[in-house]
């Protein structure tokens, strides 16, 4: 596997004040959007940005490339929306469900995966995935290619009802932030500097005395853990989930978002999520395939900015200023 570059999300003194103040903003702007923009479409955005951000965890921290994660995005979505509606569970059951179902799955596949690396795990991740796919075609409980419709999105904590617009921003603003809060600790932890050690030196963090295995699969399990939690959203948002979401194309989608955006950096899966939905969003009326749109942004972007746009500013003078360190 090649060298991820990398770049550090916490500066010091002066430097860590204006970083506090750019997320205090960011966050800002997010409780503002649904009074400027359609609700629905934020909601879709945060959603797929915790699903990059759940991937980016893997690929940019572990420097695993999987190309089967839309199995646990998916599947999630299966679980939760029939949790929810065969089940009568409240929306925050349902997502415990979902989670960990993608959670069970991650550790299955996991235990396969990671005993190959470089193109050996993707490839194994992307057979796994596409099993899974035939599974959920088949299987009674996700109505194959019909999916589960009607998801009810039911009333959070019993008293908050969640088919008002502005409740379910905010709902999932909060399991958003708090997604992003998980990976921000969980990338910073011992565990997680001990995951950076393996994806730079695999062999030296082996002769250290780690159990390289056990670490790539803890994280694997925590990435599908997230990337499910992210899905369960998607379908109470939605109220549906469908074959679309365990597609090979989601897998993909997910890795250009990564890619788009910065790997290894916490916020450039957020910036390389929006800028895929928008496209998808606003582009999508137009008689030029939206997809064909999507691969000559890349292009320019694998051309112009190699790190990925957050990648680039972080390297840039005025990310050093503000304190993002780059490093390799």
């Amino acid at each position: 596997m090649a060298q991820v570059t990398t770049t550090s999300d916490i500066g010091g003194g002066r430097p860590a004040l204006v970083q506090v103040i750019l997320l205090a903003g960011g966050i800002g702007l997010l409780a503002a959007a649904p009074f400027f923009l359609y609700p629905i479409f934020v909601m879709k955005l945060l959603c797929f940005a915790l699903f990059a951000g759940s991937f980016n965890l893997l690929l940019g921290y572990t420097g695993l490339l999987s190309f089967g994660h839309a199995t646990f995005f998916g599947g999630a979505a299966y679980f939760t929306a029939h949790a929810v509606k065969e089940w009568g569970f409240p929306p925050e059951l349902g997502l415990l469900v979902g989670v960990a179902g993608a959670a069970v799955l991650g550790l299955v596949m996991g235990i396969f995966a990671i005993r190959r690396q470089g193109i050996y795990f993707a490839m194994i991740t992307l057979a796994l995935a596409q099993m899974f796919y035939f599974f959920c075609l088949q299987a009674e409980f996700t109505h194959g290619e019909d999916g589960i419709q009607s998801v009810p999105r039911g009333k959070l904590l019993g008293f908050i009802d969640l088919g008002t617009p502005l409740n379910m921003y905010f709902f999932v603003l909060g399991v958003f932030l708090i997604g992003m809060l998980v990976i921000w600790r969980f990338i910073n932890s011992p565990f997680g500097m001990i995951l950076k050690s393996i994806r730079e030196n695999e062999v030296r963090a082996t002769s250290l005395g780690y159990s390289v295995a056990r670490y790539k699969l803890g994280a694997f399990v925590m990435s599908a853990a997230l990337a499910g939690l992210a899905g369960g959203l998607k379908a109470l948002v939605f109220q549906f989930a469908t074959l679309t979401d365990v597609t090979w194309q989601m897998s993909g989608e997910v890795i250009l978002m990564t890619l788009l955006g910065g790997i290894g950096t916490l916020v450039g899966p957020v910036i390389g999520a929006g800028l895929v939905v928008a496209l998808g969003n606003y582009l999508a009326t137009s008689e030029f395939p939206v997809t064909i749109i999507t691969g000559i942004v890349f292009m320019v972007c694998v051309l112009l900015f190699r790190r990925g746009i957050v990648g680039e500013f972080y390297a840039s003078r005025l990310g050093r200023m503000l304190g993002f360190e780059h490093r390799h």
